[in-house]
């Protein structure tokens, strides 16, 4: 597990862009739960942590493609899934593992 953001710097319903070596990776806050994702729409390579957030839905501004954030795949089609990470709060720092 690394540690690659802190809980106060992600707004509720809001989302921060972090890079894990070359990789970037997309922190969502949802209602106090952490999401980590691959920040690359499926669909368009379009980022996510810059996509709407709603309670349980994450919408691609680039083709408005929805995801359902707790699955963690597109509502139209859950074969089409975003690669997630496991993710393990310490206090306020955000720990991720390996993908899911």
């Amino acid at each position: 597990m690394i540690k690659v953001a802190k809980l106060s710097e992600i707004p509720q319903c809001g989302s921060k862009l972090v890079m894990v070596g070359d990789t970037p990776v997309a922190l969502f806050n949802i209602k106090g739960k952490i999401h980590a994702w691959d920040n690359r729409c499926p669909h368009r390579g379009a980022s996510l942590a810059d996509g709407n957030i709603t309670e349980n839905v994450i919408q691609c501004k680039f083709h408005l493609w929805k995801f359902d954030v707790n699955k963690a795949c597109a509502l139209a089609n859950p074969d089409i899934k975003v690669k997630s990470y496991s993710v393990e709060m310490r206090g306020d720092g955000i720990y991720l593992g390996s993908s899911l």
